[in-house]
């Protein structure tokens, strides 16, 4: 049980993340006619490719910030 855990671990998913998202934005680039604009439709592909790279730092950066005030404000 702890192997499959320890496949999406933290720096599994910090190497993953970004890989996938690269893949999708290249396929994206070189399939969709009106590449730059076409992202805005939530059906392509390239809208989601675009969208984790921004998506997973905030997410990031508010689950720290959630864990310092329990840290930091705690109250016995």
């Amino acid at each position: 049980m702890l192997g499959r855990r320890m496949f999406l671990s933290l720096p599994t998913l910090t190497v993953l993340v970004p890989l996938i998202s690269l893949t999708g934005l290249f396929y994206s680039a070189s399939v969709e006619e009106n590449f730059p604009q076409g992202c805005t439709n939530t059906a392509s592909l390239c809208f989601y490719s675009l969208l984790l790279p921004v998506t997973i730092p905030v997410y990031v950066f508010f689950h720290l910030w959630t864990w310092m005030g329990i840290k930091l404000f705690r109250h016995n």
